[in-house]
């Protein structure tokens, strides 16, 4: 167990530069063992979910070494394995290691997979394209068994709901299927056309990612000719931006893809943070007034549920009450109570989240119940006076790139230590 240690008060300044966006990295991963050569990353983030996906691939007998943001992996020698239960339920992506597997062998047994307890995430439209392109599907005490002894053969799949995950598992499943497949009411994130490009330039015919119709016609064989260069991360590009809104004297923050965060920089511009945003970088100047925004998660290009509670801390310096529905995951308000227990002014009912101007924020002990509270309770632990310690500081490093080193080079005083205290 590890925890993070905040001296709050301390303004921030300088330059930051936002690593590869951790949604491509946790697909693109399980997307590597089906190509027939090597693959090689450039920009990944150094991140824990890298290096538990590591673990994965390695009791398949798939290698791979990071070094410096950039990350090797050979599938040539992939043999059939059982999984190790402990990384695949340190983070639900690993469940694209169903489709991933599908597709290569035809097969798959993975135990359920974990991640953050954001509310109910269920895998039934996975399932459900699974099982439309011919395999047979069970599951026994928490372990899901995928089948095609025959092969999987493109088909029209309609998803009862726009889902990330199971677009991209149909897209991995797909990808060497016989025939087309068409997804239709397809997820139209960024990261989804990151993993099409890399697929497409291994030899798949992928067309339509970014839009509500997917179509893909199988190929035989995928082989990687270049390095494929990871999109920046729009959560951690969000999250910085909200920081030096919130604690900052004059932030640059490189590498962004602005198109990306439109539907989040218009609400930071909207608070009055005036923004410079430039082709692939963001000034964030010293902020003097806020005023109280609504806030709507929706699927991409809409506001993003794992921005939602980076921008909390923000909003409770604005002048009135600001509101944020989140129509995605309701019940994402874990940091609700620690945030209280710092002395904000914020509270959930009725499926809306109050923010409520807050003058002082105080050091506390709290716990990072998942990824994006945890970056909540980060930014509201710079802004706070006296000591902010994070309990469960893991779930941060699970999806911040070398998060400590960044916000020291900013001028905040930051560490991680193991919590002696804990026993494992």
């Amino acid at each position: 167990m590890k925890r993070m240690i905040i001296q709050g008060g301390n303004r921030l300044s300088g330059e930051v530069t936002i690593g590869g966006a951790k949604n491509s990295t946790v697909a693109l991963i399980p997307a590597a063992i089906l190509a027939d050569t090597p693959v090689e990353f450039d920009t990944v983030p150094d991140i824990l979910d890298v290096h538990n996906l590591m673990i994965i691939l390695e009791s398949m007998n798939v290698k791979s070494s990071f070094t410096h943001g950039f990350l090797e992996i050979d599938p040539t020698q992939i043999i059939e394995a059982e999984l190790p239960s402990k990384a695949i339920k340190s983070l639900r992506a690993s469940y694209y290691f169903m489709g991933a597997l599908l597709g290569r062998f035809h097969r798959a047994t993975l135990t359920f997979p974990g991640g953050d307890n954001i509310g109910p995430r269920p895998i039934d439209q996975h399932l459900k394209a699974f099982k439309a392109l011919g395999a047979s599907v069970s599951e026994n005490n928490g372990t899901v068994h995928l089948d095609a002894p025959n092969g999987l053969h493109g088909t029209r799949i309609f998803l009862d709901m726009v889902s990330v995950g199971a677009t991209i598992n149909t897209i991995l499943a797909s990808v060497r299927a016989k025939g087309t497949t068409v997804i239709e009411n397809a997820a139209k994130e960024p990261e989804i056309i990151d993993l099409a490009t890399f697929l497409n330039n291994m030899g798949a015919q992928i067309r339509g990612a970014g839009t509500d119709t997917i179509r893909i016609t199988g190929v035989d064989t995928l082989q990687s000719m270049n390095t494929h260069t990871i999109i920046a991360d729009r959560i951690e590009s969000g999250t910085y931006l909200a920081m030096a809104a919130a604690v900052g004297d004059g932030v640059m923050v490189h590498n962004v893809i602005p198109e990306h965060l439109e539907s989040f920089t218009s609400k930071m511009i909207e608070m009055g943070v005036d923004l410079q945003i430039d082709s692939d970088k963001i000034y964030v100047p010293r902020v003097k007034h806020l005023k109280a925004i609504h806030v709507k998660t929706m699927p991409f290009p809409g506001f993003a549920t794992d921005l939602q509670q980076p921008l909390t801390p923000l909003m409770s310096l604005a002048d009135g009450d600001s509101t944020i529905v989140d129509t995605i995951y309701p019940k994402r308000v874990k940091h609700i109570p620690e945030l209280q227990k710092m002395g904000m002014n914020i509270e959930a009912h009725d499926g809306m989240i109050v923010v409520k101007h807050t003058d002082h924020l105080h050091g506390a002990e709290v716990s990072a119940g998942e990824i994006r509270a945890g970056a909540s309770l980060t930014i509201a632990g710079l802004m706070a006076e006296g000591t902010t310690i994070i309990n469960n500081a893991g779930n941060i490093l699970r999806g911040y790139d070398r998060i400590v080193w960044k916000l020291n080079r900013l001028g905040a005083q930051v560490s991680i230590e193991d919590d002696s205290s804990v026993k494992i």
